[in-house]
Formats: C-alpha cells, sequence, structure tokens
C-alpha cells in the first residue's frame, strides 16, 4: 500500500524563512526572519498543512559552527515560529561540505526522504519551497511541486 500523499509544505531555510547571508548564519543573533515567512508558516498550519523545513549547514562542516550552535538557531527558529501561532513538523540538516558526498545535501534527496518516513506520507505533490536550483532538483527527486522564491 502506497504511502498517503502529505498535506506537508516543505520549506528551505536561509533565503526562505530567514535571511540569507554570504558569510553564513553563525549564531542565534545573526538569525534575521524575514518579514511575513513565520506569519505565513502560522497560516499554513492553521490551513492544515505541517511545515517542515529541509536545509544545507556546510557551515558545521567548514567549522564556522558547531552542530550545538545549530540547535540553538534551530531552537530559536521553532520558537519564533510558534510564538507567531505557528508549528514546524521537522527540521532536517545536512551539516556536511558540499564535496562530502554525502546523500542527505540538496539536491539530493536523503533529507526529504527521511522526512516522508519520519511523516508517513508521500512527498509527491507537495510544495517545497526554496530560493535556489538545489531546492528545486530535490523536490523534483522526490515528485515534490518545486516552487521559487526570489529573495535574493
Amino acid at each position: 500500500m502506497a504511502a498517503p500523499v502529505a498535506n506537508v509544505v516543505v520549506l528551505d531555510r536561509d533565503g526562505v524563512i530567514n535571511e540569507d547571508s554570504g558569510d553564513f548564519i553563525k549564531s542565534v543573533e545573526e538569525w534575521h526572519a524575514i518579514p511575513g515567512s513565520l506569519e505565513a508558516i502560522a497560516r499554513l498550519g492553521s490551513a492544515g498543512f505541517r511545515v517542515a523545513v529541509i536545509t544545507n549547514q556546510s557551515g558545521v562542516a567548514r567549522g564556522l559552527l558547531t552542530e550545538a550552535t545549530l540547535r540553538d538557531i534551530h531552537r530559536h527558529m521553532s520558537a519564533a515560529v510558534e510564538l507567531a501561532g505557528g508549528r514546524l513538523a521537522g527540521i532536517y540538516y545536512c551539516p556536511h561540505h558540499p564535496d562530502d558526498g554525502c546523500d542527505c545535501r540538496k539536491p539530493r534527496s536523503g533529507l526529504l526522504h527521511r522526512l516522508a518516513a519520519d511523516l508517513g506520507c508521500s512527498l509527491t505533490g507537495a510544495p517545497f519551497i526554496g530560493d535556489r536550483l538545489s531546492d528545486l532538483l530535490a523536490a523534483e527527486a522526490v515528485g515534490a511541486r518545486p516552487i521559487l522564491v526570489r529573495t535574493g
């Protein structure tokens, strides 16, 4: 029996939820929500969608921040979403360097497969909102619907 179709919206983090930085987001203090993004997540939740985040975070492999700091940033982001009335169904990240050849770094689909398994659903047709080609390619790899936002 096939997994049920998702009532999930997948979001990239940097450039979709928060302001991106060419120098990486390395601390809670550097994380700044894009105006309206937290409220949009809350509205999606109110409409019955589960919202999950899939993000490449090679700053960890580059030694720019630790996984503990990344967890702090994600706790801060989750709290900000909750303060706006929303909830995140999960945050999935790839801490590897682009040259590591892992299966979780977008455009590869490892994180999306883990998300689908955790939520017990198919991501076929689920919106995946991103600001880079790697987001769109990852969405296509699992049959999700890629949506590009032009925040840069």
